[in-house]
């Protein structure tokens, strides 16, 4: 009776299911060495915390770039969710606010996908659009000024400010947005056909599916979330601000493609998706433990994105 041999992995599928552990088991040891204040219980929490808001935008733009699309109004949308959560909350009570910050962001998502899927329009042009409409509109809605939330907002901030089980409620928040997303493209006929539209949108529309308004939905789900990320933000200052999220669509975008998700759609996860992002907040932490100037960050984490594609790109080379 003779055995099966088993198929060994290539260099190509090596670098790509392990390359992001990697980049990650890297950079934790390379910050314990730089600083003892790294792996201590505080400093980890913060890192956590300070993600949250990325993260919840990256799981958006997952899906989004699934559908070989891509998302560039998530940081302008955040800000018109964080003013609207903060200026609303005194009339109309936490729960309300809230929710109309994540309708109108969800709006925003639904107007970029109907222009991209039904219309046609590039995502790229049409998102970069709706990133100039959404930050005019949270300079607007504030007058260009930071709204407090004040003690009508004490829920906000303290949802912001609040631990259970000894974690941050925004850390708890980010790891259910990404297991529900994790079963959503596992487990779902949905998560399934987002990723086929990615690979082969016309096998798909063949087959009977409205390519269109699954097209849509990855959108108003990456608007939703985005503005998501705005409420995070308030709940954590307690101020709801125009200002933030600026540059934060590259954030999203470096944490989905250092997670070998690929901008041609079709491939990526949300758990590589989630090493993606702490991988940006290890590297974020670093540079502030090693007192890095602002825009020197910034040209590291250019650096981090060309690096993660390049990546990607030896992955490819060495499958073929």
């Amino acid at each position: 009776m003779t055995e099966t041999p088993r198929r060994s992995l290539n260099v190509g599928q090596i670098l790509q299911r392990y390359g992001t552990i990697a980049i990650l088991v890297a950079l934790v040891i390379v910050a314990t060495s730089m600083s003892n204040v790294f792996l201590t219980e505080r400093n980890l929490l913060n890192v956590l915390r300070q993600i949250s808001g990325t993260s919840l935008m990256a799981v958006g733009m997952l899906f989004v770039i699934l559908t070989r699309g891509i998302d560039l109004s998530v940081g302008s949308v955040a800000a018109l969710g964080s003013v609207l959560s903060a200026l609303l909350v005194a009339q109309y009570g936490p729960g309300v606010s809230m929710l109309a910050a994540l309708v109108v962001g969800g709006i925003c998502g639904l107007v970029s996908g109907v222009l991209v899927a039904f219309l046609k329009l590039p995502p790229f042009v049409t998102t970069l659009a709706m990133m100039t409409v959404a930050r005019g509109l949270a300079f607007i809605v504030s007058a260009g000024q930071p709204i407090m939330v004040g003690e009508p907002g004490a829920v906000i901030t303290a949802f912001g400010a609040g631990f259970f089980a000894g974690l941050p409620y925004p850390v708890i928040l980010m790891a259910v947005v990404f297991l529900v997303a994790g079963a959503v493209l596992v487990f779902t006929r949905y998560g399934r056909l987002v990723k086929a539209i990615g690979s082969n949108v016309e096998a798909v529309r063949l087959s009977g599916i409205p390519v269109a308004w699954y097209t849509m939905s990855v959108y108003v789900i990456s608007g939703v979330l985005a503005a998501g990320a705005g409420i995070v933000s308030t709940s954590r200052t307690g101020v709801g601000s125009a200002n933030i999220g600026v540059g934060a669509e590259l954030d999203a975008i470096a944490a989905v493609v250092i997670g070998g998700a690929s901008l041609m759609g079709g491939r990526g996860g949300v758990f590589n998706t989630f090493i993606g992002v702490i991988v940006l907040g290890i590297i974020a932490n670093m540079m502030n433990l090693a007192r890095v100037p602002g825009y020197h960050q910034q040209v590291f984490m250019g650096c981090i994105i060309v690096g993660a594609m390049l990546l990607q790109y030896a992955s490819n080379w060495f499958r073929k």
